[in-house]
């Protein structure tokens, strides 16, 4: 297969590539850019671990073709943090013990995210759609629920 070019920001830094037509964007992210926080647990876009924003909002990149991400920018995991300080996010799943096994958090937290920028003042319900299609093996849900009703409270109580 002939490789295309790609222009894509991730996590705030620009890359060129070459990549083939089939590849999907956590392809990419895991294996080109050794961003591996994305993980793949179905391939088929249902269990959301694979969740990523682009331009602020979530996808699912096991679904997601790279080409589709040109010109883009994704943010991962990895890009949360900023300047060696945890997103409110993930100081508040670590605060109210949302993180059992890991594996789906990654996904959780950038739905959360994708959510908090979006929606800063979410109510309960649109928090619990925003988290829907999410699988959380452990069965954590109350405490993810709880971990990100708790950002936007600290939200709404700021403004």
């Amino acid at each position: 297969m002939n490789k295309q070019p790609l222009e894509i920001t991730v996590n705030g830094e620009s890359y060129s590539l070459a990549v083939e037509p089939n590849r999907t964007l956590l392809e990419l992210l895991r294996d080109d850019l050794d961003l591996t926080g994305a993980k793949e647990g179905c391939g088929e876009g249902v269990c959301g671990g694979c969740t990523v924003l682009m331009d602020d909002k979530p996808v699912r990149s096991c679904l997601t073709l790279a080409l589709e991400a040109s010109g883009r920018h994704i943010t991962t995991v990895e890009g949360l943090a900023q300047n060696g300080e945890l997103d409110p996010l993930q100081q508040s799943f670590i605060d109210h013990g949302a993180v059992q096994c890991g594996f789906c958090t990654s996904g959780m937290l950038m739905a959360a995210k994708g959510l908090t920028l979006s929606k800063p003042d979410a109510d309960n319900k649109e928090i619990r759609d925003a988290m829907s299609g999410h699988i959380c093996r452990c069965t954590g849900y109350t405490k993810i629920l709880e971990a990100v009703e708790a950002v936007v409270d600290r939200s709404k109580e700021k403004r």
